[in-house]
Order: C-alpha cells, then sequence, then structure tokens
C-alpha cells in the first residue's frame, strides 16, 4: 500500500479507537489528544518528535497551570487575568529558547489544552485530586502522542516501498 493510503487507513482506525476510548473508559478530552496527536507529526514523528512534543506540551501545561493558579489566588479582575497570561506568553517564548522546547507552537497547544480542558470541566486548576483540569489535560496530551507514534509505526508497517525499475 502506498504511504498516503497506509497512514489514511492507520490514522481513520486509530481515530476511532481514540474517540471511542476517551468517550468511555477513559474520560479524557479527545480535542486534546488530536491536538498532542498533531504535534508529534509537525515535530518531525519518530522517537524525537515523541520527546519533543509530549516535552513541549508539557511545558506548556505547566506555564499555563502557573498563570492559572496565579489568577486562581491573586485576581479576577479582567485586567489582572490578561497581565498574567501575558506574563505566562512571555514565559513560553522564553522557554522555546531550550533546544528541546524549540517550537513554540507546539508549547502553545499544551497550554491552550490546558486552559481549555479547565474551561470544558468547569473545575478549577486549584482543585485537589484526580479531576484536576492540569492532571487531565496531561493524560490527554500523553495519549494523544502515544496515537502519533503508534498511528506511525501502523502507517510505516502498511506501506511499501517501490523498488526501483530497471529501464
Amino acid at each position: 500500500m502506498k504511504k498516503p493510503e497506509a497512514y489514511t487507513l492507520s490514522i481513520g482506525v486509530l481515530a476511532v479507537v481514540d474517540t471511542w476510548i476517551t468517550g468511555t473508559i477513559f474520560p479524557v478530552p479527545v480535542w486534546v489528544t488530536f491536538i498532542a496527536w498533531a504535534s508529534f507529526f509537525v515535530l518531525g514523528g519518530g522517537t524525537s518528535g515523541f520527546v519533543k512534543s509530549v516535552a513541549s506540551n508539557l511545558a506548556g501545561l505547566v506555564i499555563s497551570s502557573l498563570t492559572l493558579l496565579g489568577i486562581a489566588t491573586m485576581t479576577t479582575a479582567p485586567f489582572g487575568a490578561a497581565v498574567a497570561v501575558g506574563l505566562g506568553s512571555a514565559l513560553m517564548v522564553q522557554t522555546s529558547k531550550l533546544k528541546l522546547l524549540d517550537v513554540l507552537p507546539a508549547i502553545v497547544w499544551g497550554f491552550a489544552s490546558t486552559v481549555g480542558t479547565t474551561v470544558a470541566t468547569g473545575k478549577p486548576i486549584t482543585l485537589v485530586g484526580m479531576g484536576n483540569p492540569a492532571l487531565v489535560a496531561a493524560a490527554a496530551l500523553i495519549t494523544g502522542a502515544l496515537f502519533g507514534i503508534v498511528s506511525e509505526w501502523l502507517g510505516d508497517a502498511l506501506s511499501f516501498k517501490r523498488a526501483h525499475q530497471l529501464s
């Protein structure tokens, strides 16, 4: 099977699995797993893409969590929240100076996924326990990266390399 078709099959089937799992036995936001899955491919795939994606997404998660904690404990005023987000955004840019985290959008995806999970669950970042939105987002981000690497392995296994034709 040609590589595009192999990846179509691999990703299509695994998207069904991901959606079913996150809708039944592992209730994390499926949209966050898809963001992390895409991040894996944007960062080049393979082992290095997996490591960079997880590290970058989780760096964004940590920065987002600190930003949300600052908002929750220091201010609820819109301007104060905006300043906290500005500081978090500046920290993301500075973090991207590190070689492992040098793809800024992947950090932003982790940040946005955490904020989105907080909003979607309606649970505060200060919640103690497994329902904490940062823990839920972290689980979803790691799950998405795992789906990325598995879909790559499966796509590669299903594809064939065309032998050079003799003229």
